[in-house]
């Protein structure tokens, strides 16, 4: 199997010289649809409140982007709200006086976490590990994150029964700082952002019209991707990697495997190799992943999600996450297979 890499948005270098990047749950390369509609947007000068004509040109790519944003979303366009990431759209939160969150929910609706019962809020796809998640029967109002899941495996507002949906444009190869909150119609909610009134009031301040336009360009060729069967094919290229690595180190654990989960996650623990040791080891060998523990201001600390889960200290701290995408080739993770296996064979000698 081979994927066509012409069709993607990223190259790693000629064959298989030069940096790898297995990091996209972090942020996914910027799509070549997605530039070129902010280099389109750039070029128009009018504000999208203005009613003159170049105000109202502007006003029409942010409504050409949330028509693109409610398609991949399965909503109605009148149902996006424009924001500057899935932290600011999680900000929906502050809103209700109690919030319960989901123990393995990203941070940003973690820090929202407050009383019992009010709103609840979850991930539908968990960035660390991958794995997919349902909607429970809840007596209230319900927030998703859809972050991690958009484009990458099905799903659609409209029949997922929640009230909220969270999402970011650079999960999906679009820009960084840009996202939106999905609000069912009908549901009422205090405005985001007071001021000017934009976006229907809900979240004011001057849209960032090139932003945005990415972020539909990107939103649009995610929802191609997967129709395509493209993230069938990452799903197996991930697979054969995990067997490799299985062939080479049978006492490494991979997190979720055999339970549904997103086609490009692999979550790896190996116990006793430090998961950020592992991150440092594999860049200097030209390799970009991730360990399965949070880092603030400098603080390394074990995995929130991992611990949930039930794994201990130990395990969740040598947790590295290997995320991958339509442009990652089976040369390209052979190659990293065997460094990690080498990294791992000369961890154990000096243990030893």
């Amino acid at each position: 199997m081979c994927l066509r890499r012409e069709f993607f948005w990223t190259e790693s270098g000629e064959g298989v010289t030069g940096r790898i990047y297995l990091d996209w749950n972090a942020t996914a390369p910027l799509r070549p649809e997605a530039r070129a509609a902010m280099v389109a947007a750039l070029e128009v000068s009018g504000n999208p409140s203005s009613v003159h004509a170049e105000g109202r040109a502007a006003k029409a790519i942010v409504e050409r982007a949330r028509e693109q944003v409610a398609a991949a979303v399965g909503c109605k366009a009148r149902e996006v709200v424009f924001t500057s990431g899935a932290t600011e759209a999680a900000g929906v939160l502050a809103g209700f006086g109690a919030v319960t969150v989901e123990r393995t929910a990203h941070d940003c609706l973690w820090a929202h976490r407050r009383g019992e019962g009010g709103v609840l809020a979850l991930g539908l796809a968990n960035g660390e590990t991958g794995l997919l998640s349902e909607v429970p029967e809840w007596d209230g109002p319900v927030l998703l994150d859809v972050v991690q899941a958009v484009g990458r495996v099905p799903f659609a507002f409209g029949w997922s029964g929640v009230d909220f949906a969270i999402l970011s444009a650079h999960k999906l190869g679009g820009p960084k700082g840009v996202g939106a909150l999905i609000i069912r119609e009908g549901v009422d909610i205090a405005s985001l952002r007071p001021g000017g009134g934009q976006e229907q009031g809900r979240r004011s301040g001057t849209e960032n019209v090139a932003g945005i336009a990415g972020f539909g360009a990107a939103a649009e060729a995610a929802v191609a991707d997967l129709a395509n069967g493209i993230w069938t094919q990452v799903a197996e290229l991930r697979d054969a990697l995990e067997a490799r690595i299985a062939a080479g180190a049978p006492d490494t654990i991979f997190v979720g495997k055999g339970a549904a989960r997103l086609p490009n996650t692999s979550c790896l623990m190996t116990s006793g190799w430090k998961g950020e040791t592992q991150v440092m080891q594999m860049d200097l060998q030209g390799f970009a992943i991730s360990a399965g523990s949070a880092c603030s201001s400098g603080k390394v600390r074990a995995s929130r999600v991992l611990g949930a889960m039930g794994y201990d200290e130990q395990g969740a701290g040598s947790a590295i996450r290997v995320s991958i995408g339509p442009a990652t080739t089976q040369a390209e993770l052979d190659r990293f297979a065997g460094a990690w296996l080498s990294a791992l064979g000369r961890h154990r000698a000096r243990a030893a």
